[in-house]
Formats: C-alpha cells, structure tokens, sequence
C-alpha cells in the first residue's frame, strides 16, 4: 500500500508539472519613457529575474555535447522547477554561450572573437537560443539576450571586437523571431573594462574615456536600428560594468535605451557599510539613474563558507553592515531599478521555502544571509505589496539611530540620508523612503527626495516626512563645508574620523576624506577656496584635490603652512587641463596617515582671501518685519505667498508656521 501511495504521489507530481509547462502567460509589452521601464498602460514596471547559460559545463553536464534537444530539455525543465518552486520572477538573461558558436578545437580566447564562426552561431541561434527565449517569453518572462562572451581587457573604437559585436547584433537584431519582439530585449555585452580614450591613455573613468565609449557602443545601436529593430537596449559602462557618469556628457542616441550594470559585494564601497555604499552608487550610477532606467544583470552574494556564489558577504541590515539589504534599500529608492541574482538556476529549482529542521545547519539556499532565501521572499513582496495598515513612522540616519530633532547641519550640495521606517499593524516593518512624501518649507534652500535631503543653498528649511497618515518633520541648517564629520565623507578611502570638537582630521595609511556632492555645486561665482589649519605638523605627502565627476585636479600642497588657497578660476588638472568651478562633486584630503586640525573651510571673493559676513553668520535674530516672505504650515504648505513678514501673524490662525525660514508658533486668545 505504501508503495502505491508513493506511485500515485510521484504520478501526480509529473502530471502537475507537466500542466504547469503547458500553461502560457504573456508577459506585460515594455518601453523605456524617459527614466523608467513602462507598460502599455503607462505603469512604471521593475523586473525581478535569473540568468540562463546554455554551456553544459555551467550545467553540470546536463547534456551530451552539442546535444540540442537534450539542452532544451534541461533548460525549459528548469524554468518550469523554477516557478513551480515559487519564484516571482518576470526576467530571464539569456547568455548566447561561445559553446554553441565558437569554432571547435580552436586555439583563440573562448569568451572572444577569435573563435567565432558565423555559420555556427546562426543555426544554433536558429535551434538553440530563439527556442528557448520562445518558451522562456510564454511563461511569463521578458527575456534580455546578452552575446557570446565578454569584453577584452583593453577596447579601441573600431577594433576587432567591436566589428564582432557589430556583427553578432546585426544577426540578431534581423531574426524575424527577434526583431521587435515586444518582450526581449539586448544587452549589448558583457564587462567592458578599459577603452583608449580621446587622451591617448587606457582606463574606465573620465571623460576622454567615455567620449570614445559612446562612439564604440552607438555604432553598436545604429547597426540595430538601421535594421528597423526597436527592441530595449542596454547598455554596458567601463570597469566591468561598474563605471557610468561618462554617459551624462556622451550620452547613446536613440529611443529605448537603458544601462546595464553588474554590482558585487566590494563594489561601490559596500563592504564599508551603507553610507558609502549609498555614495559611491550616487556617484557612480546616479547621474545616468536620474535618466534611464537600470538593470541588474549579474549580482548575487552569501557567506564564504558556501562557496556557491560570485559575490562573499552577507544580508545584513538596512543602514548598517552587510551587502544585501543595502543593495535592496538602495536600489528600491531609484524606483527605475531591474536586477536578478546570479545564482546558478539549477539551485533555484533546487529552492524550497522551508528553514533548516530543528538540528541541522544552514545551508546555501536556506540561510536568510545568503541571496536565494532573501531574493525569493523579496520576489513575493514585489509581487504582492502589503496591505496591512501603519503603525508608526520613524526617520533614521546612516547609523541606524533616530533623526534628532535638533537642527541637521548640512553642506551645499551634499545629502542627508533619511531612511524612512514604517511599522505595520501585523508587526513587521519595512524602509518606505522611496514611497514617503517630502515637502519643504523652503524648496530653494533644500529639497526632499526619496531617501535624502539634499541641501541645495546657504539657509535654513522644514522638510516633511510623510507617510501612511503619520508625518516626521526633519530641520535642516545649510552651508558650505561644514567641519561636521556627519557632514563629511568619511570612508572615500579608509574608515578615517573626524572629531567634531578639536576639528581632529584622522587618516588612515592613504586614506582619504573630505566632502562629495552627488548632484555637483556650482562654485563659479567665487574668487578663492580657502583652508586654515590648526598646526603645521602634517604627515608626509599631505594634499587636497578637487573632482569634477570623475576629473580630479592636480595636488595641492600645503607643507610648512597653516593656509592654502585655491584659485577656482584656475583649477587645473596633472595634465594641465581646466577644471570648471561650476560642477565641483568631490573635495578630499589625502596623505600617507595621521592627524589633521582644520579650523576653518571657507570660499570668498575678496582680494586677500579673507572670510566674507555672509549669512552663514547671520542668526534668526538678523530679520526685519519690512522682510518680504512666504509662510508655509508644518506640513510644507504654502499658506501666504510674498508677504511682508510684520503683516503675516495677524492673518494668520493658530498654528506652527514657517515664516521666511521662522519657524513660528501662533497662539492667539
């Protein structure tokens, strides 16, 4: 009997299976509108996925060689196990793997062009790669094709690499199968490291770099087009896919267009915690997040002790350490963000939601610090958004501890991380920065967004935290470079400090620290950039640049002194270039290590470089009733426009009010 009740089960799990492979979903047509991934009815869409490679020795030899029906078996059988398993997926990265087209028994670099044979990769794109985005798309998934193989180490515009790609997407993007299929998509390749630029040197950053860039890939797009084919495109950066702020100036022309990054723990400054993390992904992907949608395509991570994934780190917390939740938290914030886990697929079909029995260890797919349990149940709260109501509201900083209520000392043009926490009636909690509403007092002088406040003038402000019918006020105070360590970056290079009360310096062995702008500021309206140092003991090599994007001056020296000033007028870089004051994003000390005591930061336009009386110095005292001013409520609502400050009290009920950066409370019998 027993035997019969195992056949009859193991029966109805074939069956159950092979209904599931025969059921056909369609997913959602896409268009990129502006800085977002967008359905046919204009509803902003963000996919969660997996990756395919049809090698057999990324699958465990799951197949006889150039085996075509035992590939598509294997592979269409792990979709299926993958979604029977519950995965809330609706991408899937397909690899065109050099196995299928590479000339066999040739000598060349297997993940080049050298091997390449035409002939082959037509007919298995034929009988291997169409079929199996055919099958993917029917079950719901909308497919990113990324070509045979990956970038070598050093790219010229025009070389031989770049004719191949030419080539290979020129195929491609004339398949009848392919061309304009509303759910797949091009990754236009794999890991670009470094380019020959316009300034005859080799390397992933600056502009020289991506004016180049952006001639090597649109040559790429233009082929594509040309053929009529407007399929989603994205684009790979330098640095195996990790450096980006070039396409801002160099832009890709064309309709349709995102970019493709590969983020790992280590990455971005995530292996220093959440503040740089957020940083370096402000610096690094921001600038081209703030135009074109993003996609993900290869991440994963977990404990070392596995050794299942490309990526050692661990989940950790949101705000604090680890890599997971951090990557989660920020990505959410940019709203326009896709990506997957490159986890091997057949240990996502392996996946059971199920923790460890009582007595028995973790393991890869089951440890909450391991990318598979996370993603999964993060895939099911994509799909299915809570609905239970909230609770109460928190704001926290960098560190994971309360906001204060005291006024938040910002520089111009730097952020204040404001990492927004609800809790819901059914007890969990989640980080809603991105969902929050961010009204202030005073737009001109700061501005919210989700996840920061960005100071943007000389002034004072109220921003308005919102959110499930509870509301969090955050006082803002802005000003050039404050000597604040919570206004500081810190971690540039090194876990440096700043101690706010003897305005102490600390470097690490090379360490660097100073100030990042992540939306640049304009200091072109000023004459001098000013230090005065404490002491003239400074350690060997001591020295301040300046950064525009990825840009950086030459060194500016101070040994023997205890004032440097800078020229902004004439910032010049090693090679003798002009750095423009109008976007500064970086300002940062660097040295061999030791301690530094500044006493003051200042810029100025005066001949001598002395301090200004600017309103840096002006207390809430400095106003006259004769101001003219606009009054808003708490709540960030313009209330009177242009008044004159003498003339607001009368006209206005009880209240708490922002009166001309006042904040004013109103009591009347």
């Amino acid at each position: 009997m027993k035997h019969l009740n195992i056949t009859i089960l193991f029966l109805a799990l074939i069956s159950s299976l092979n209904s599931f492979a025969t059921v056909n979903i369609t997913p959602p047509v896409l268009h990129v509108e502006g800085r977002y991934l967008k359905d046919t009815e204009g509803k902003i869409v963000n996919l969660r996925g997996f990756a395919q490679t049809y090698s057999p020795f990324f699958n465990s030899y799951g197949w006889d060689n150039y085996n075509v029906n035992g590939c598509l078996t294997y592979n269409k059988e792990l979709i299926n196990k993958i979604l029977l398993a519950g995965w809330k997926v609706n991408f899937m990265r397909l690899h065109m793997d050099p196995y299928w087209s590479n000339t066999p028994g040739c000598s060349g670099r297997y993940e080049g062009e050298e091997c390449f044979n035409e002939t082959r990769f037509r007919k298995y794109l034929d009988e291997v790669f169409v079929p199996m985005a055919e099958y993917s798309v029917s079950k719901g998934l909308n497919i990113v094709m990324r070509p045979p193989g990956v970038f070598p180490e050093k790219i010229i515009v025009g070389d031989d690499y770049n004719q191949y790609l030419i080539k290979v997407w020129n195929i491609v993007s004339n398949h009848p199968k392919l061309k304009n299929h509303p759910n797949i998509m091009f990754e236009l390749g794999n890991e670009p490291i470094d380019i020959l630029g316009t300034d005859g040197t080799y390397g992933a950053h600056g502009d020289a770099k991506f004016e180049n860039l952006q001639k090597y890939m649109q040559a790429i797009v233009d082929v594509i087009r040309n053929n009529g084919a407007n399929n989603i495109l994205w684009i790979p950066g330098l640095g195996y896919q990790s450096s980006y702020t070039g396409y801002t100036k160099y832009p890709i022309v064309g309709q349709n267009i995102g970019f493709a990054i590969h983020l790992y723990p280590g990455w971005f400054g995530s292996s220093s915690g959440y503040l740089s993390f957020q940083r370096e992904w402000d610096s690094s992907i921001k600038p081209v997040a703030d135009i074109a949608p993003i996609m993900v395509t290869e991440m994963d991570w977990a404990p070392a002790v596995y050794n299942s994934s490309w990526g050692k780190s661990t989940t950790g917390i949101v705000g604090g350490e680890g890599f997971g939740a951090n990557f989660k938290y920020i990505t959410d914030n940019s709203e326009n963000v896709s990506w997957l886990i490159f986890t091997d697929a057949a240990k996502m079909a392996e996946f059971k939601d199920a923790a460890p029995a009582p007595g028995f260890s973790y393991n890869f797919l089951n440890d909450p610090e391991a990318c598979p349990w996370q993603a999964y149940h993060w895939y099911k709260e994509y799909d299915s958004p809570t609905t239970s109501a909230v609770t109460n509201l928190e704001i926290l900083g960098g560190n994971l501890q309360p906001i204060s209520s005291n006024q938040q000392q910002l520089s111009i043009g730097s952020d204040l991380y404001t990492l927004v926490k609800a809790t819901y009636a059914d007890g969990h909690s989640d980080f809603v920065s991105a969902k929050a509403t961010y009204q202030s007092s005073n737009a001109s002088v700061a501005l919210g967004s989700p996840g920061r406040i960005t100071a943007l003038r000389d002034g004072s402000a109220f921003v308005t935290i919102s959110y499930g019918g509870f509301q969090m006020e955050v006082s803002v105070r802005a000003s050039y470079f404050l000597l604040l360590a919570e206004a500081m970056n810190l971690t540039m290079f090194g876990n440096n400090t700043f101690n706010n009360n003897t305005r102490t310096l600390t470097l690490t062995q090379y360490g660097q620290a100073g100030w990042t702008f992540a939306n640049g500021i304009d200091l072109s309206g000023y004459k001098y950039l000013v230090f005065k140092f404490g002491t003239l003991n400074y350690p060997w090599g001591t020295h301040i640049r300046i950064k525009d994007g990825s840009t950086e001056s030459k060194e500016y020296k101070w040994e023997g002194k205890k004032e440097l000033i800078i020229d902004l007028q004439n910032i010049t870089t090693d090679n003798g270039a002009t750095i423009s004051p109008k976007h500064i994003t970086a300002v940062r000390f660097w040295s061999a290590g030791g301690d530094y005591v500044i006493d003051k930061v200042y810029v100025t336009n005066k001949s001598d470089a002395s301090e200004e009386s600017t309103g840096l110095n002006n207390t809430i005292d400095d106003i006259s009733e004769n101001d003219i001013v606009d009054v808003f409520s708490i709540t960030g609502k313009l209330v009177k426009k242009q008044i004159r400050r003498g003339d607001a009290i009368p006209q206005l009920t009880n209240g708490v009010y922002i009166i001309g950066r006042q904040k004013v409370v109103v009591t009347k019998n």
